[in-house]
């Protein structure tokens, strides 16, 4: 049976919204759906953050994740991408002997991520080798418009102008929630964005984006009426 990993990316450092990870959402730190949707999954043998954060560190051992290391300084900034924080959770856990056959990188900014869907997430790895939670874009891409150097505006792609929406190819966009991936796969291609990457697709009351202030009170609104709380 394969042993499979969860790993939660917080940093500590949030321009656009201060302690973002740990910031309060419907009433408690928004890291701590993550942290609780991973456990109740029953998916993983060990739930774990990744944080150079001791306030973060604190909150998600308080939530029942694990914190066996901190993360580097090279891997703190503005500039480390997701997959050097996995390559670098992976290689600590290696150097202290433990292996895993799979992992799932959530995001501690995913207050709709569901254990249902990592659960699935998981047995999909049984046929492919990594998977990419995404959700079909709200309007046709095809159709958008850009502002050119005139500020006028003109279409980006003018071959579709006439194309009915049901006869253009649905294009989709990541979900923002999570990625599950098998540790072979990954070592060797050093992404989750792997050759056999397979969708999982959710639908648009899954999903909110929340980059801004803007963003995070419309999710607290949407998941205040998922969730039938006033």
């Amino acid at each position: 049976m394969s042993r499979n990993l969860a790993i939660i990316t917080a940093r500590g450092g949030s321009k656009r919204i201060p302690h973002k990870n740990i910031k309060s959402f419907v009433g408690k730190p928004i890291i701590a759906y993550s942290i609780e949707a991973a456990l109740k999954s029953g998916a993983f043998d060990e739930v774990m953050v990744s944080t150079d954060d001791e306030e973060i560190a604190r909150i998600a051992m308080e939530y029942g994740a694990g914190v066996p290391f901190m993360r580097s300084d090279a891997n703190a900034g503005d500039y480390a991408s997701t997959d050097d924080v996995i390559m670098e959770v992976l290689k600590a856990y290696e150097e202290r002997g433990e292996r895993f056959d799979c992992f799932c990188c959530i995001y501690p900014t995913a207050p709709f991520v569901t254990a249902e869907r990592l659960r699935q997430a998981m047995e999909m790895l049984d046929e492919t080798d990594s998977v990419n939670p995404v959700v079909e874009f709200g309007y046709p891409p095809q159709r958008g418009m850009i502002i050119n150097n005139n500020n006028c505006l003109e279409r980006q792609y003018p071959e579709y102008a006439l194309v009915r929406s049901q006869d253009l190819q649905k294009i989709y966009h990541d979900a923002g929630q999570f990625y599950a991936c098998r540790t072979e796969a990954f070592l060797k291609e050093g992404t989750t964005d792997v050759k056999k990457l397979s969708p999982l697709i959710l639908s648009p009351l899954e999903v909110q984006d929340i980059d801004t202030i803007e963003d995070w009170e419309i999710a607290e609104i949407k998941y205040r009426r998922l969730h039938n709380e006033d």
